[in-house]
């Protein structure tokens, strides 16, 4: 009948736009792609670094670190440090420094990432994270690989993988929740990023003991790749995603309803956004707050 081929038409129709979306996007923010791979990859590198300064045998500083207390402090500062840094770079300014899916998806679910973006994001990230472990690998002459750095990979503690899972659920979202909650303040923003290095420093020094402090799966997937370390991945892969989208909708019930300004840690600069457009689950008006961080890099 013409009224069942009519019904049919637009879905397929909306089955071709989408992948044409897909291309477009790829073709467009293939640079912020490639930017997130870096982020990622040097993320993981500094991290895998670090570890080997601290932890392995042969270090010079080793000897002169009392415990292992004082060693995450150290760790904690560092991968602070390097999120900092990360996110300051002419990369982390335009491609908004996630190196995180979690953080990608939550902003999908908030309507600031379209679907493409995000799928590409996050395959951006792992393959960045891989890439990370891999040249401090061959960086470091395998040094990584000792049983007592073990690639910086993040496992379950002493207390097993339930206090683990929980331990990552809680984290990710306090983390996010400071990432949201600052990010849209008229005030706090520009500050974002000190916000969540200090709370992944203080994650490293004093909670990683229950379940190795990561809060990203790609983080996660780099080490477990080299290192073979599968039996826990679900812990990482699932707890993050979900503790991060838990506060998202925290963060709406909040504000009744009313979305992110931007999907970036840093608005204060001039680099292009590709995340301001989208406004699928955000309101169509923003509040005068709000509209008050428009900058020129967010259209």
């Amino acid at each position: 009948m013409p009224a069942s081929s009519s019904t049919r038409e637009p879905k397929a129709e909306e089955v071709k736009k989408e992948a044409l979306n897909a291309w477009g996007s790829l073709r467009v923010h293939w640079p912020e792609y490639l930017m997130e791979a870096g982020e990622s990859a040097i993320y993981l590198f500094s991290a895998c670094a670090a570890a080997t300064l601290l932890w392995h045998p042969a270090s010079p500083i080793e000897r002169y670190l009392p415990s292992d207390a004082v060693r995450r402090m150290l760790m904690g500062l560092a991968m602070g440090a390097t999120i900092v840094a990360i996110v300051v770079t002419p990369w982390g300014k335009q491609s908004g420094a996630h190196f995180n899916p979690a953080v990608t998806f939550t902003f999908y679910r908030l309507g600031k990432v379209a679907l493409p973006d995000a799928l590409f994001y996050s395959i951006a990230q792992l393959a960045g994270a891989v890439t990370g472990v891999a040249l401090a690998s061959l960086l470091l002459r395998g040094a990584p690989a000792d049983k007592s750095v073990r690639y910086a990979a993040t496992l379950p503690g002493i207390y097993g993988d339930r206090v683990a899972f929980a331990a990552e659920l809680a984290i990710s979202f306090i983390l996010m929740s400071a990432i949201l909650f600052a990010s849209n303040h008229r005030i706090l923003a520009p500050y974002t990023h000190h916000f969540a290095a200090i709370l992944v420093a203080g994650y490293i020094a004093f909670e990683s003991p229950l379940s190795g402090m990561s809060t990203n799966p790609a983080r996660t997937f780099g080490p477990a790749l080299y290192a073979s370390y599968w039996h826990a991945l679900w812990i990482y892969f699932t707890a993050p995603p979900l503790g991060m989208l838990a506060a998202a909708e925290v963060f709406l019930m909040a504000r009744r309803g009313r979305g992110p300004f931007c999907a970036k840690l840093h608005h204060h600069n001039d680099k292009r956004c590709i995340f301001c457009h989208s406004e699928s689950g955000a309101p169509r008006r923003r509040a005068p707050r709000a509209q008050s961080l428009r900058l020129p890099g967010c259209r």
